[in-house]
């Protein structure tokens, strides 16, 4: 009997949930419906009257997630090992609190678990400590990861493209000490307060190579404008390499998704579509 109810249990919190499990679906939905009403709170209360106004029903509010969401990972972690891979007891549920998902779980839930223990002596001296631990709900938007699969999708595609990902942005930072270390040569003596050292003249080679050009950092001299110039056309392709990178991993990622679903469907004897009736076939 436990072993059926753990089976069922891990069906509908499955990440992501299976289109064929209605009830995972569900409470899938609700949870990301949760997810989303405690971020839109998070944003609200950083309004001084609207929190003097409706604080204590945010904070009741951000209690009942919070126990919903320990409530959802206890049941994870119980589960868990109807899973393969996490198929071991311990170890399994070990290597399981390890993944990335199950740590943002419980990010998610230990500061509010630790605030009435370890927090409160604190708040008296540190007032803004328990403002940070509520406005830390806006970042349980990352639990969403565990109910959508396009999110996996994004997460699969970043780990398959990790090594040409570190390559450009390795690229982009040696371009940009090198380009801030010019510019800092160019403008040092025309101006000394804003071109200080290369450590300033960064947030200038950010600024140029993103093309965005707040005008708090100008060149003035010739060789400075030169070398912005050049700058800011380098970054508008170097900016587009990593873009390039993850549309062909996403394009690679739905050519596998298709070709899986596609197997999953032909019979591996004859090579006909199983979902076809056989008075179709005759048709």
């Amino acid at each position: 009997m436990n072993t059926t109810a753990r089976q069922k249990v891990y069906e509908i919190l499955k990440s992501p949930p299976s289109h064929d499990n209605p009830q995972g679906r569900a409470v899938a939905s609700v949870l990301i419906l949760l997810i989303f009403l405690n971020v839109i709170a998070a944003v609200l209360e950083t309004d001084n009257g609207i929190y003097q106004q409706y604080g204590q029903m945010l904070d009741m509010f951000a209690f009942f997630s919070v126990v919903v969401f320990l409530v959802e990972y206890i049941l994870r972690v119980w589960c868990c090992t109807e899973d393969p891979q996490y198929h071991a007891p311990l170890t399994g549920r070990l290597h399981y609190i390890a993944t990335p998902l199950a740590l943002i779980d419980i990010a998610v839930i230990l500061p509010f678990l630790l605030l009435p223990f370890l927090l409160l002596p604190f708040l008296a001296a540190f007032p803004r400590l328990f403002w940070m631990v509520r406005f830390s709900r806006i970042f349980w938007i990352l639990k969403i990861g565990h109910y959508s699969q396009s999110l996996k999708t994004f997460a699969q595609v970043l780990k398959a493209k990790k090594g040409e990902i570190f390559i450009a942005f390795f690229a982009m930072l040696v371009l940009l000490v090198l380009a801030s270390a010019l510019e800092f040569l160019a403008e040092n003596q025309a101006q000394p307060t804003k071109f200080s050292s290369v450590i300033a003249t960064l947030w200038w080679g950010v600024e140029t190579l993103a093309t965005i050009g707040y005008g708090d950092m100008v060149p003035v001299t010739p060789q400075g404008k030169f070398i912005a110039g050049f700058v800011a056309l380098l970054g508008i392709g170097l900016f587009a390499l990593p873009a390039g990178i993850l549309a062909s991993g996403f394009v690679e990622a739905l050519h596998k998704d298709e070709n899986e679903k596609q197997k999953s469907n032909t019979c591996s004897h004859c090579g006909k579509d199983i979902r076809k009736e056989p008075d179709e076939e005759k048709r």
